[in-house]
């Protein structure tokens, strides 16, 4: 069960988000922008647990399905069941996931 403060996230405007979150977090977070790669410091997060959404504070990912991908950002090959919804992106010709 889940208490009213880890909920109230999902009444918050766009105004009120922006006002909580970084400008950087806001764009990655609200408008599907995305971090430079090799720029997060979750990429070197070797520690057991969850990582968590920035904005909401909700599960998403355990640390235990974290691998290196080459790319730059934080991998996982598997989320927290029904934590995310995907969406199939072709931004760089080819076919690749990104989670919301």
């Amino acid at each position: 069960m889940r208490s009213e403060d880890e909920t109230q996230w999902k009444n918050l405007s766009e105004s009120e988000w922006k006002e909580k979150l970084a400008p950087d977090s806001f764009q990655v977070l609200r408008k599907e922008g995305t971090d430079r790669a090799h720029t997060s410091p979750l990429n070197n997060e070797k520690r057991e647990g969850r990582f968590v959404c920035a904005g909401c504070g909700l599960p998403l990912f355990e640390s235990r399905t974290k691998f290196e991908s080459g790319t730059g950002w934080p991998s996982f090959f598997e989320p927290i069941s029904d934590a995310v919804e995907t969406k199939t992106d072709y931004f760089l010709l080819y076919p690749r996931t990104e989670y919301h």
